[in-house]
């Protein structure tokens, strides 16, 4: 899986992270539906740990299309609100 962190580039996420990065999506936009600034600010550390650490950057000259795209590392919890709905940025 191919995902940008808008700002920052791309990784290749190994296909068993896959699953895991789609738990704590759906996982953030319940903390999110829920008003939970906190737990939201946490998961979302968490979804961009697991793509920066388990993630291979793609080189800037590669073109590569991505598989999801995340919102920049400061994203807002107003924000996050209009991004982390339903099915969240990686539909099941």
């Amino acid at each position: 899986m191919i995902v940008r962190i808008s700002g920052e580039g791309q990784f290749k996420l190994p296909d068993e992270d896959s699953q895991r990065l789609n738990e704590l999506d759906n996982r953030a936009v319940n903390a999110v539906e829920q008003g939970d600034e906190t737990g939201f600010k946490e998961l979302w550390s968490q979804m961009l740990e697991l793509v920066a650490s388990d993630g291979n950057a793609v080189d800037a000259e590669e073109l590569v299309e991505s598989d999801v795209i995340l919102p920049p590392r400061d994203i807002s919890f107003s924000e996050a609100k209009g991004e982390f709905t339903g099915e969240g940025l990686i539909p099941d």
